[in-house]
């Protein structure tokens, strides 16, 4: 949908030009500076436009925006990265840590997990029920891992007591 809009707004903005300069009436010679403006005015209207267009959500995006846990993490070999809610546009979130600070936002996604993107760097947090970890989608390698806030870390000491049964094995039938 986002696309769709951007799209629209790029494939008016000739036409969205000419339709402000074929109203006026012609004068003998208009300097070239005028045309600049006017141009210049219309693109930032339609660079305007796709940054709103990029910054709407889905409301499906906006209900896993409510599942992100956020806070300071600690993750594997000392590591900490630190995700809060942006309070000036719901459902993004700022994600910093050492060497990286990205503006991520929530992704639908079929098994369930959180994933929230920044697609400009490339980065992908994906947050599981007992972990969370940071990709580079870019370079093709994880940044953090093993990160995790005390609702995910009670979580992964369950499942260290009871286990989740394996999808690929065949069930036990009790006699």
């Amino acid at each position: 949908m986002k696309r769709l809009i951007a799209s629209t707004l790029i494939l008016l903005a000739p036409a969205l030009l000419f339709a402000q300069t074929a109203a006026k009436p012609v004068a003998a010679k208009k300097p070239v500076s005028a045309s600049r403006a006017e141009l210049h005015s219309t693109t930032s209207q339609v660079a305007a436009g796709i940054r709103a267009a990029d910054a709407a959500l889905t409301p499906g995006e906006l209900a896993i925006a409510e599942r992100v846990h956020t806070g300071s993490m600690p993750c594997e070999l000392g590591a900490t990265v630190v995700l809060e809610a942006d309070a000036k546009t719901p459902g993004y979130f700022s994600l910093r840590g050492k060497g990286f600070n990205y503006r991520v936002h929530p992704v639908e996604t079929s098994t369930g997990a959180v994933r929230l993107e920044d697609q400009h760097a490339g980065a992908v947090w994906l947050q599981l029920s007992n972990k969370s970890m940071l990709m580079d989608h870019k370079a093709g390698r994880r940044l953090a891992d093993e990160c995790a806030t005390p609702a995910q870390v009670a979580v992964a000491e369950a499942l260290k007591k009871n286990p989740a049964p394996n999808l690929l094995e065949a069930p036990v039938v009790a006699k």
